[in-house]
C-alpha cells in the first residue's frame, strides 16, 4: 500500500508507536465546545519536544512550529494519537514532523487530524544553545 492509498484510506502511515495517545477530554474544549486547536498544538509540541530531548541527550526548547493545517476536527472522547520523528539534525537544532490522528470512540477508523514541522534548539546548563551530540550507535 502506498502512502497515498493508505492516507486516502484514514490509516496513519506506519511511524512506529505514538509518542502520545490521550483521550480528548470536556477541559479541553473551546466556548464551542468543539476541542481547542491550542490544546492540540501543545500536545504536539509535548509529542516533538520527547523526541528532541532524547536525541540531543538532554533539554530542548520549541524555536518554530510551521504549516499547521487543522484538516479535520477533534471532538470530546475521540483518542487522539501523535506521531513524532527526527526529519534532519543540524549543530543545536533538530526537525521533528509531527502527526496527529483521531478515532471516534465506537470505530476503528483513523484520520489525520493536522501535522507540522517543529524546530528545537538543544539548550546547555548555561540556558544557551549546545550541540547535539552524535546519534549513539
Amino acid at each position: 500500500m502506498t502512502e497515498n492509498d493508505a492516507a486516502s484510506k484514514g490509516q496513519p502511515i506506519d511511524r512506529g508507536p505514538p509518542v502520545i495517545r490521550t483521550v480528548a477530554m470536556p477541559a479541553d474544549t473551546n466556548p464551542a465546545g468543539d476541542i481547542f486547536g491550542g490544546w492540540l498544538m501543545a500536545q504536539m509540541d509535548l509529542a516533538a519536544g520527547n523526541v528532541a530531548a532524547r536525541r540531543a541527550r538532554g533539554r530542548c526548547a520549541t524555536i518554530s512550529a510551521e504549516a499547521m493545517t487543522f484538516h479535520h476536527p477533534v471532538f470530546v472522547g475521540d483518542e487522539v494519537s501523535l506521531y513524532a520523528w527526527i526529519v534532519s539534525v543540524g549543530r543545536s537544532s533538530l526537525k521533528i514532523q509531527v502527526e496527529v490522528w483521531r478515532r471516534e470512540r465506537e470505530s476503528e477508523e483513523t484520520m489525520k487530524v493536522t501535522q507540522a514541522l517543529f524546530t528545537f534548539v538543544a539548550i546547555g546548563p548555561d540556558r544557551r544553545p549546545r550541540p547535539v551530540p552524535p546519534e549513539k550507535a
